[in-house]
C-alpha cells in the first residue's frame, strides 16, 4: 500500500501539470515595480511624489511611455504592497486606500492599459501582507475574482504571516494558480515561496514551481547596495546547477528588481547589474523614479543589445563558468545558432577593489568555444571594430573595479566579411 506521503507527491505531480500552462512570460517579464524604491511610503503629505498612490502610478506610467521604456520592452507596471485599505469591504472584498487611490484600482488599470502598458498588483498568502494589510487567508477565491474583474495582468503573491510548512505553501500557491486559470484572464503569476525557505537552508521543489508559476523569487529582497547585488549573485551561482534546469520560457528564477537609477550603485555597477541580469535571463523589473533617471543610466536600461540578450527566445539561463583573479566569467547561449554552434554572451564581472581596470586573459577553448570558423566578437557597451577569434586565441579584457565587460561571440560563417 502506498504511504500518505507518496500519495500526496503523486497528486501534486498531476495537480501541477494542469495548474499553469497559461502561455505567458515566454521571455523574462520586463517592467516597473514600486517596492525597492518606494517601499511602503503612505504619508502623502511628507512624501507627495513618493507615496504609494494613484498619482505615483500614473506618473510612472506616463514616463514609461514618454521616455521610451515601453518601446524598449518594459510593459508591466506593478503596484507592490501598501495599496490597500486596512479593512475589506462589507462583502469581504479588497479595496484600495481611499485617499491614495480615490478612483479605485479598476480605473487605474484602465489608465495603465490606455497607455499600452499592462497592470500588475500585489497580495500575500497569509493573514496579512508583509506591511500589515489584509492578506488572502480565507479569501483566495474572492480575491482572484476581484483581480480578474479589475483586469489585472500580473500578480505578485508574497508569503508573510503564511503557511508554516513547505508542502502547505506549495499546495496554496498551486491552488491559486488553478483559480487564476479559471478566470480566463491572462495573468502572469509571480510566486515567492522559495524566498521563505531557501535562506534557511530548506530547498524548494523547482519542478513544482516550474509547473505552478511564471516566475518565482528565490532569495532575500534586494536592497540599494552593490554588496546586496553581489550576495544575490553568489547565492545564484552557488546553486545554479540546481536552479537552471527549471528555468526557461514561461517559468523563470527571479533574483529581484533592478536598482539602476537609485542611490546605491555607481555607473559601472549599474552596467554590471544590467549585464548579469541579462545573462541570467532574469526578469527585468525596474524600481526607480523614472523622472530622476540620468541619461547615461537610461541608456543602460534601454540598451537594445543587452535587452536582446535577456529576451532571447531560447530562454537559456546564464551560468558562472569560471572565476579568474576575482573576475567572474558569466556565459549565456543565445541565437543565432550557426552550423550547430550557439552565439554566446559573455560577461566579465569584477569582484576586485584594486582601484584600476584589471586585465584578465581567457582562452576561448577554456570557455568551451570550439566553432571551427571562429567567432565574431562585439563589445556591447564599448564599440570597436569586430574581429574573429578562434578557440586557440585568448581574449584579453580590462574590467573596472566592480564593473563589467559584456561581449557577444557570434559563430562565423562564410557570409561574414570579417578577417582575422
Amino acid at each position: 500500500m502506498l504511504s500518505i506521503s507518496v500519495l500526496i507527491t503523486i497528486c501534486l505531480k498531476f495537480w501541477t501539470v494542469e495548474c499553469l500552462n497559461n502561455g505567458l512570460a515566454l521571455t523574462p517579464p520586463m517592467g516597473w515595480m514600486t517596492w525597492e524604491r518606494f517601499r511602503c511610503i503612505t504619508d502623502c503629505e511628507l512624501y507627495p511624489n513618493d507615496c504609494i498612490s494613484e498619482k505615483l502610478i500614473k506618473r510612472q506610467a506616463d514616463l514609461m511611455v514618454s521616455e521610451g521604456y515601453l518601446k524598449a520592452g518594459y510593459e508591466y507596471i506593478v503596484v507592490d504592497d501598501c495599496w490597500m485599505d486596512k479593512e475589506r469591504d462589507s462583502d469581504g472584498r479588497l479595496k484600495p486606500a481611499p485617499k491614495r487611490f480615490p478612483n479605485g484600482i479598476k480605473a487605474l488599470a484602465d489608465y495603465v492599459h490606455s497607455k499600452g502598458l499592462k497592470f500588475g498588483i500585489y497580495e500575500n498568502f497569509g493573514t496579512y501582507t508583509c506591511a500589515g494589510y489584509p492578506g488572502m487567508f480565507e479569501h483566495v477565491e474572492i480575491d482572484v475574482e476581484t483581480f480578474a474583474s479589475w483586469e489585472v495582468d500580473y500578480i505578485k503573491v508574497d508569503a508573510c504571516y503564511s503557511y508554516k510548512t513547505l508542502s502547505a505553501m506549495e499546495e496554496g500557491y498551486i491552488h491559486l494558480g488553478q483559480l487564476l486559470n479559471k478566470t480566463g484572464r491572462p495573468i502572469v503569476y509571480s510566486c515567492s515561496w522559495p524566498a521563505y525557505f531557501e535562506p534557511f537552508g530548506i530547498q524548494a521543489n523547482y519542478s513544482v514551481l516550474a509547473k505552478a508559476c511564471n516566475l518565482w523569487r528565490n532569495w532575500d529582497d534586494i536592497d540599494d547596495s552593490w554588496g546586496n547585488v553581489t550576495n544575490i549573485l553568489k547565492w545564484f551561482s552557488k546553486n545554479q546547477d540546481r536552479l537552471n534546469p527549471y528555468h526557461g520560457p514561461g517559468h523563470w528564477n527571479d533574483p529581484d528588481m533592478l536598482l539602476l537609477g537609485n542611490f546605491g550603485l555607481s555607473y559601472d555597477q549599474s552596467k554590471a547589474q544590467m549585464a548579469i541580469w541579462a545573462i541570467m535571463a532574469a526578469p527585468l523589473l525596474m524600481s526607480t523614479d523614472l523622472s530622476t533617471v540620468e541619461p547615461r543610466i537610461k541608456n543602460i536600461l534601454q540598451n537594445k543589445e543587452v535587452i536582446a540578450i535577456n529576451q532571447d527566445s531560447l530562454g537559456m539561463p546564464g551560468v558562472l563558468k569560471m572565476t579568474v583573479k576575482k573576475i567572474d566569467v558569466w556565459m549565456k547561449p543565445i541565437l543565432p545558432i550557426v552550423e550547430g554552434s550557439h552565439t554566446i554572451a559573455v560577461g566579465f564581472l569584477s569582484n576586485r577593489i584594486d582601484g584600476y581596470p584589471y586585465k584578465v586573459d581567457v582562452r576561448l577553448s577554456d570557455l568551451g568555444l570550439h566553432h571551427p570558423r571562429g567567432y565574431v566578437l562585439s563589445n556591447i557597451f564599448d564599440t570597436f571594430e569586430p574581429n574573429i577569434y578562434y578557440s586557440v586565441d585568448t581574449l584579453t579584457v580590462k574590467v573596472n573595479p566592480s564593473g563589467v565587460v559584456l561581449l557577444k561571440l557570434t559563430p562565423a560563417s562564410e557570409e561574414i566579411d570579417v578577417y582575422y
